[in-house]
């Protein structure tokens, strides 16, 4: 687990203040393949291309827009998404803590460690031994890079552990869904068939033992792979060197000090048609540069 973490901030606690940096707790066992053309094996590349031009465009001039009307954009850096919360992207502030019991499973995403940061170590175990010994959870809001997340912050072992958590919205309550519609008198049972199924259950109960869960299909892949390497039923492929097309640098009007009028209500909004031909917006790029 790398110690630098893929966040650093603090967790505010009344009037402490505990620097703290959080590692992912995941460890993806997922199998990743290429895709590739039938034809020769060839791998299939995925290119980002200027909508207008149809040419690749490089990493380094990709840049993040918001499409505030039809075709009209805002451009946003990253050192806009940090200022327009500052507090709001370095801090977890806990706002209420709760009983776990009290959280709905489904709104449990994704588990990080936390860590402390230099002269964050002695807060960070005083959260940690109060949280165990009142049997709480702390649940604060956390923004990693682009989105606000709700989390629970909880002890485990000799850490500081954070849940991601789904806002209520973003969980479809029992009643907004009507998946049983019209079905639910074909599944009507007799006693007798309930009482039986309790019994196997009753049959099966075991003591929850995480490790003794394998995920038997990438095992299952991974032979079928091995399999196939020992029968010689693999493809070589020779790279072939492509001519690098020359791509001239793209015009781009930034339109954030539109946007910060907007919200501070000190403007209104320039009057535009509802569409404008890419065409024309792509004019007025050429004019502003």
């Amino acid at each position: 687990m790398p110690r630098s973490g893929i966040w650093k901030g603090s967790i505010s606690f009344g009037l402490l203040n505990i620097p703290v940096s959080l590692h992912t707790a995941e460890e993806s066992k997922e199998l990743h393949f290429n895709m590739l053309d039938s034809k020769d094996f060839s791998p299939i590349k995925y290119r980002k291309v200027n909508a207008n031009t149809g040419r690749e465009v490089p990493y380094e001039r990709i840049v993040k827009g918001y499409e505030y009307e039809p075709d009209q954009y805002v451009v946003i850096s990253k050192a806009d998404f940090a200022a327009a919360n500052p507090k709001a992207t370095q801090t977890i502030d806990i706002e209420d803590f709760v009983l776990l019991d009290e959280i709905d499973t489904m709104m449990f995403e994704r588990p990080y460690y936390l860590s402390p940061q230099k002269n964050g170590e002695k807060g960070y175990f005083l959260l940690r031994d109060a949280l165990r010994h009142t049997k709480k959870v702390a649940i604060g809001k956390i923004v990693i890079r682009t989105k606000q997340h709700l989390g629970a912050i909880m002890a485990k072992g000799d850490y500081l552990v954070l849940e991601l958590l789904r806002f209520a919205h973003e969980v479809r309550e029992v009643h907004e869904v009507d998946l049983l519609e019209g079905i639910k008198s074909k599944g009507r049972y007799n006693p007798r068939e309930l009482k039986m199924a309790e019994e196997l259950i009753k049959g099966m109960t075991a003591k929850w033992e995480p490790d003794k869960y394998d995920d038997t299909y990438h095992e299952d892949i991974m032979k079928r792979i091995k399999q196939k390497v020992k029968a010689g039923k693999t493809h070589v492929i020779e790279s072939v060197d492509e001519p690098v097309e020359k791509v001239e640098p793209s015009k781009v009007v930034d339109l954030l000090p539109l946007l910060r009028q907007s919200l501070a209500g000190k403007g209104k909004k320039p009057g535009r048609s509802p569409r404008k031909s890419r065409a024309k917006v792509k004019e007025r790029h050429e004019t502003a540069g």
